[in-house]
């Protein structure tokens, strides 16, 4: 009897324990591990604060001049016909880039450009004029894609406007001396692409509308002549060397 209540005691113990290891792998009481972080996309943010600081630029292209006409002292008659010879275009400036915006100072020359008109016969009346334009401009940086940055600008100011060697056999002035300097309003419109060569250093490919006024010959006891609203379409390429590091575009 001793034997058998022994084994009875053990089987029960042995019950008991199976049965707690059963209840301690249960499903429900199981501590779940931790997910895995999720990895990091693959795409990294654009930068989006492009150089700011100052910089200097040099630009030279080529230009179209323009006008829309000529008047002649009174009781003459005006030419029927006026053009200008193309020339070349170049200037320099210094500015300041802030984010997205641009402002800069330039001055640009106009060499002596000729002028012909015709009153009666081809090539009659001839001139030479050239001209300084001092203008504050501003720009609008649009963004920047594979180092590239396209924009539009605007600017005002004056130009100092020089009429030399007039000659007509047809409208006044005749004789004496008829060159004659002025200043007049400047206005332009701009619009272009740069390209970030390295990191402090841009070249600028542009186009550029700048309108220059009237200009007016000396006169003698006749009269003078009148080149009326004289513009200049130009295409132009240029450095921009800025004084600090600039970021290059993704």
């Amino acid at each position: 009897m001793g034997l058998l209540r022994m084994s009875v005691i053990g089987g029960a113990v042995l019950s008991v324990s199976a049965a707690g290891a059963l209840a301690a792998d249960m499903p429900g009481d199981r501590t779940l591990a931790p997910p895995a972080s999720m990895p990091s996309s693959r795409y990294s943010e654009p930068e989006s604060e492009p150089f700011a600081g100052w910089y200097l630029r040099g630009d030279i292209g080529y230009r179209w001049l323009k006008n829309s006409g000529a008047d002649a002292a009174t009781g003459f008659s005006a030419p029927s016909s006026s053009k200008f010879n193309n020339n070349i275009a170049a200037g320099v400036g210094a500015g300041l880039k802030s984010g997205w915006l641009r402002t800069d100072l330039t001055i640009d020359f106009i060499p002596p450009t000729r002028y012909t008109g015709q009153v009666v016969t081809p090539g009659d009346t001839t001139a030479k004029v050239s001209a300084a334009t001092f203008l504050l401009n501003g720009y609008l940086d649009l963004g920047n894609w594979y180092h590239m940055t396209p924009y539009v600008g605007a600017g005002a100011g004056a130009a100092s406007m020089r009429i030399s060697n007039y000659t007509s056999t047809a409208s006044p002035p005749f004789s004496g001396n008829t060159d004659r300097s002025q200043w007049n309003f400047a206005w332009a419109g701009m619009a272009g692409v740069a390209y970030a060569i390295s990191p402090n250093m841009m070249v600028d490919l542009g186009y550029r509308y700048l309108s220059l006024g009237d200009v007016m010959t000396g006169s003698d006891a006749f009269g003078s002549m009148k080149l009326k609203n004289i513009t200049s379409h130009e295409v132009r390429v240029g450095l921009r060397w800025n004084f600090e590091d600039a970021p290059l575009g993704r």
